[in-house]
């Protein structure tokens, strides 16, 4: 009561009393505050920086910077092919020789309707003969003047197989030395009935007679 009576008698006590008291418990705000903050940062410290990816682009990028570049050597354009190439091997070649036969009205057709390039002369390729190299293309001749339409149907079928046999031959011969390859006949009949036989080959009518 006595201690009742001072303070309500001394009302600057009180105040002062309440000064102080508000000075400690500011006081101890504070450094539950500061402890709290040292919490944080300790273990903000421990914690292990997240691992960063690099872009897409970035890993794109670095992958054309490291491929090597190409070569002078990829960019030669590639060697010659056809024709010229297989007229390198030397059986290809065109090898001018004297016509086979004696057969003049024969000969006379197969220099001057393709016209022929070497005029007296047959042309060896791969081995093989052949009745003209037309003038200015690499064109190989068979020329036939025989007089088919007199023959009867069996002579007919006989010739037409012959005739083929060597055909064939030739017709193989050019294709693979880069040629390609015509057969000239006197008339239509001999022409159709060649094309009965094998419509892929490529005749002509020459019209020549014997």
């Amino acid at each position: 009561m006595g201690i009742g009576l001072c303070v309500l008698a001394a009302p600057e006590i009180v105040v002062g009393a309440v000064i102080v008291v508000g000075v400690v418990v500011v006081g101890a705000a504070i450094k539950e505050a500061l402890d709290a903050y040292e919490l944080r940062g300790s273990s903000s410290e421990k914690e292990e920086p997240a691992p960063q990816t690099k872009p897409a682009s970035q890993e794109l990028s670095a992958k054309r910077k490291t491929k090597p570049e190409p070569s002078g050597q990829d960019w030669f354009p590639p060697g010659p092919t056809g024709p010229l190439e297989r007229e390198r091997r030397p059986e290809c070649r065109p090898v001018p020789v004297p016509h086979a036969g004696e057969d003049a009205p024969h000969n006379e057709c197969a220099d001057k309707f393709p016209p022929n390039r070497y005029p007296g002369m047959d042309v060896l390729v791969d081995g093989v003969r052949f009745d003209a190299l037309q003038v200015g293309v690499r064109v190989l001749w068979e020329i036939k003047t025989h007089r088919f339409d007199t023959y009867n149907g069996f002579i007919r079928e006989r010739e037409i197989e012959k005739e083929f046999e060597q055909l064939n031959k030739e017709r193989d011969a050019a294709l693979a030395c880069g040629y390609d390859f015509v057969v000239g006949v006197s008339t239509g009949a001999h022409r159709l009935a060649l094309l009965k036989q094998d419509p892929t080959f490529k005749i002509v009518v020459t019209g020549c007679k014997r």
